[in-house]
């Protein structure tokens, strides 16, 4: 098929954007998209028709094959005629977000019932360690299977925004105990992303090296605290504004460099 300048966007909230305002006209109901997505931001600089199919809550099951929320899997929005693709996804496979949440919570909401069973769940490392030792196969799947329906395409994986502060930095209400874990899952999560994509024939935006200095207790965060979600505000443990502008400025340089 002919290649224009069709864009899809693949991926999780943390490329959706929710919380940040303006949502996307016609967005499904919980996907969480933001008009200043990154994907938006990147259509708009590069001049491209998008196509943004990001979604919260996203695996990479709902990239491959699995519908969310009534929406067809996310790589049936691809036709062959793309000209750019780009994916971030896997945190939720692997749990990483909802293990910060549930660390984040009081330690007597873990006694409850029916929370207190949902909090230790995402707190079981048994679980967690299974799930992500599963994340890098998945990610491959997802490549290959882009590269495969859009064989023309620059395809690029853009891993996480940073979340969490250095060793030594308290980032209340964590642990340092529960702090480092969510950081051994993010650098998993980073390396077996960059493992997928040259894996794959794809290539790598690396958000997640770009934002170390970023976190969200830095003096100019990219991605928002620990805290209740609220209208209008960018979703907690997610990337900001200022995030999705920073990621779009890398995706545009990896763009015009190769």
């Amino acid at each position: 098929m002919p290649v224009g300048n069709r864009y899809v966007a693949l991926g999780s909230s943390m490329a959706a954007g929710p919380g940040i305002k303006p949502k996307a006209a016609g967005a499904p109901m919980g996907s969480g998209r933001s008009a200043v997505n990154y994907p938006h931001l990147v259509a708009a600089r590069l001049s491209y028709d998008l196509v943004d199919v990001t979604f919260s809550g996203a695996t990479t099951a709902n990239v491959l094959s699995e519908r969310q929320r009534g929406a067809p899997p996310q790589i049936e929005a691809l036709d062959g005629t793309e000209s750019l693709v780009t994916i971030t996804i896997g945190g939720n496979d692997a749990g990483y977000v909802p293990l910060l949440y549930a660390a984040g919570l009081p330690r007597w909401t873990r006694s409850l019932p029916l929370l207190g069973r949902i909090v230790r769940g995402q707190l079981d490392g048994d679980a967690r360690d299974a799930a992500l030792a599963a994340v890098g196969n998945s990610l491959t799947a997802v490549g290959a299977e882009v590269r495969r329906r859009a064989p023309s395409a620059r395809v690029l994986f853009v891993d996480y925004l940073t979340l969490l502060p250095p060793k030594g930095i308290p980032a209340p209400p964590l642990s340092e105990d529960d702090a480092e874990t969510g950081r051994r899952i993010a650098d998993t999560l980073e390396r077996l992303t960059a493992e997928a994509a040259a894996a794959t024939g794809c290539e790598l935006v690396g958000a997640a090296a770009a934002s170390r200095d970023h976190h969200p207790w830095s003096a100019d965060p990219w991605t928002t605290r620990f805290g209740v979600p609220l209208p209008g505000r960018a979703a907690p443990l997610h990337p900001n504004a200022a995030g999705m502008r920073a990621v779009a400025d890398l995706i545009c340089v990896k763009y015009h460099r190769s």
